[in-house]
């Protein structure tokens, strides 16, 4: 059985105090009657005292040390993608929760090798998908759900993002296919769970990449997909767009509807327009929101949903299986480009 808290607050431990942990840790202090900040680790001393001194918790460098000295209930790996495999399975081997940022891994093997480790452990794995709770994609979720637009034709994504080549410069690890990933499995990976999310089993693709930067993976790239349900759809990803980040969109065109949904990360919607009215129809200015960050405001969101898990008042949203859907196709994705072919899916039977 997995543990269940109810008579405390949930002890959480962080790893890797980079980009995305700042998120993590606003989430943590919104939640704060139910969470508690125990210890953090990072390998760069400098940034891990200063953010040790700004929380007021224990720094450690090493990810095992922390998690022996601090018992956290759940740990939170903010590390780079590649790393996330190991540190999942050490967490495991403790009787530890764990919440990974995305991707969950960046080789197929790895992700499974993760599930199957807290399976065996008996502790939970929540990867986190931030941008499902996003207001614009929940009133887009609710109507593929009510079957409004009838058959879906077709659906396409644009990611177009500026990460400069000083942005793949802050660390070793960035740009590269082991720790890292590319503008597909990194910037974008929360689109490409849309694909399944939203439109359903991914059934074959066929993908094209390039690189301009001074890295090893791809900047810019484009994919086709065809879903079991006999829609087509495509996604444009670049992040060499100037001089800024320009768009992160979604266009679905039904026999009964169209939307589109744009902004600098679907936070506009654009085009909402059905064959029948819907009461929830007049909410759609209200779900609009402004932000300059591609990250959304859904982190709050989903640790309220790992909070409610541990106690054993709901399911988790994102676990680890649902991680391995688009981790799937992201993979599927890096064949078909590299080998030229197009690849269908699941990879494995």
């Amino acid at each position: 059985m997995y543990r269940t808290i109810t008579d405390r607050r949930i002890r959480v431990a962080l790893a890797g105090c980079g980009r995305i942990s700042a998120n993590h840790f606003n989430s943590i202090e919104i939640h704060k009657e139910d969470l508690q900040l125990v210890g953090i680790c990072d390998t760069d001393q400098a940034i891990l005292g200063r953010t040790s001194a700004k929380y007021g918790v224990p720094g450690y460098t090493g990810f095992e040390e922390m998690l022996v000295d601090s018992q956290p209930d759940l740990v939170a790996l903010c590390t780079p993608s590649g790393i996330h495999p190991e540190q999942a399975i050490i967490a495991a081997a403790h009787r530890i929760d764990i919440m990974t940022e995305k991707p969950m891994a960046t080789r197929w093997n790895d992700g499974v090798r993760m599930v199957k480790a807290c399976d065996e452990k008996k502790v939970r794995l929540f990867v986190v998908k931030q941008n499902r709770r996003n207001t614009t994609l929940q009133l887009l979720k609710r109507a593929i759900t009510e079957k409004r637009f009838g058959r879906i034709h077709l659906v396409h994504l644009n990611v177009f993002w500026s990460r400069p080549q000083s942005y793949y410069d802050q660390a070793a690890w960035r740009g590269t296919w082991e720790f890292d990933g590319g503008a597909f499995m990194n910037q974008a990976s929360h689109y490409v769970d849309l694909l399944d999310w939203l439109i359903g089993p991914v059934e074959k693709v066929q993908a094209m990449m390039s690189t301009s930067r001074d890295i090893e993976v791809e900047d810019t790239g484009v994919l086709n997909v065809k879903w079991r349900n006999g829609a087509l759809g495509s996604m444009s990803v670049t992040m060499l767009a100037y001089p800024k980040n320009l768009e992160g969109s979604i266009t679905i065109l039904g026999e009964k509807g169209s939307v589109r949904i744009g902004g600098v990360a679907v936070n506009d919607i654009q085009m909402w327009q059905f064959d029948e009215p819907r009461d929830y129809d007049s909410d759609l200015e209200s779900a609009n929101y402004q932000t300059t960050s591609v990250y959304g405001f859904g982190h709050p969101l989903y640790y309220k949903n790992v909070i409610d898990v541990m106690r054993g008042q709901a399911v988790p949203e994102t676990d680890g299986r649902e991680g391995l859907k688009s981790l799937e196709i992201l993979i599927a994705a890096y064949l078909s480009a590299r080998d030229g072919r197009t690849v269908s899916l699941p990879l494995e039977y």
